[in-house]
Formats: C-alpha cells, structure tokens, sequence
C-alpha cells in the first residue's frame, strides 16, 4: 500500500515538473535563469532582470515585450536584430536598448558558450515574451 502511495505521488511529482518545464521552455540552447522580479515606483509597471546563455549557434526567433530591454553581453558575441535594421554584434562588455514592442531576435556568433544580462521594464502582469512575425 505505501509503494502504490509513493508510485503515485512519483509520477505527479514528474508531470507537475514536466509541465512547468514546458510552459517555460526555450529555444534549443538557449538556457534563462530569473534573477529579479519586482514592482517599480511607476504604477502598473515592474523591473525583471534574468540572465539568458547561448550555447554556441543558438538562436532566439523574433519575439517582443510590452516593455523596454535592455540587454548587456556578459561573455561570448551575440548577433541582435531589431525590426527591419540590419544585424548588430555585440561582443562582452558591449549593451543595447531594445524599444517596446520591437520584434527582435538574438544569436550566438562565436566559437563558445555566450552570455546576456537582460533588464525589463515592463507592463505588470503581462507576458514576459510574445512571439512576433
């Protein structure tokens, strides 16, 4: 009885954790780690700062925010292109501001392993990232 118990909290335990897995899912390669979230003095806005890392190749399609970015290399060279403006490189050390709403995307141009710090000031309680064609 206590192993059908414990069988059965297991595989709830694994769908639940599939499921959250799933919904935060990133492109392949691509790995975002939260650092900060919080409600800033303007109303109805709030201040979210994650770190994102690249493997080599990886690529982030064309996706916005309701909200500005701003993203910092951290490590590595990251190919960004915002709207219809030819493709910018960034290499550690270097940042640049993404407009709200600007469809962007972002890729890793070198040899190793890329990093970005990114910071958003954005509407609350709206997605974080909205696919964009």
């Amino acid at each position: 009885m206590h192993l059908a118990k414990f069988a059965t909290a297991a595989i709830t335990v694994a769908c639940l954790a599939a499921t959250f897995h799933n919904a935060h899912a990133q492109a392949p390669g691509i790995h975002r780690a939260d650092l900060v979230r919080d409600e800033l003095s303007v109303a109805g806005k709030e201040g979210i700062q994650v770190r994102v890392d690249f493997e080599p190749g990886a690529f982030a399609p064309r996706h916005a925010h309701p909200g500005e970015e701003i993203a910092h290399v951290l490590q590595g060279s990251l190919e960004y292109q915002l709207g219809d403006q030819p493709p910018v490189t960034l290499k550690a050390g270097e940042s640049l501001f993404i407009p709200a709403g600007t469809p962007h995307s972002a890729r890793n141009v070198g040899g190793g392993l890329a990093s970005e710090l990114a910071t958003y000031i954005v509407t609350k309680g709206s997605p974080l990232v909205v696919p964009a064609k």
